[in-house]
């Protein structure tokens, strides 16, 4: 539980890191960070599989060195940007970026952790 839990303000601090690094990105408030970290993680839970099963082959993302995985996380990023008034991303291409910088941020902070 105490996992989860940190699991998600990490993911609310990377949301706000983003939002401050790109300017296509708004975030309203911390609060609602941690929700669009939450709404995030559902979506991943119940969509990542089926966009990870409907792209053409897993030699792809080997391909690319994982990067094709920055543009499902991205698609999952523009999708919750749709279902919320106060996450708003302007773009695709700021949907990589932020879903780039989110991974870095949280990985940092998963390491110092």
């Amino acid at each position: 539980m105490t996992s989860l839990i940190i699991s998600t303000l990490i993911g609310a601090v990377s949301f706000i890191v983003g939002s401050y690094l790109l300017k296509g990105v708004t975030v309203v408030s911390f609060s609602s960070a941690v929700i669009i970290s939450i709404l995030i993680a559902v979506l991943t839970y119940f969509l990542g599989g089926f966009l990870e099963f409907i792209t053409p082959d897993k030699t792809l993302n080997f391909l690319t060195f994982g990067f094709f995985q920055f543009f499902l996380d991205a698609i999952i990023i523009w999708l919750a940007s749709k279902l919320m008034k106060s996450f708003e991303v302007k773009g695709f291409i700021t949907a990589v970026l932020l879903a780039i910088i989110v991974s870095v941020v949280t990985c940092l902070c998963q390491s110092i952790l």
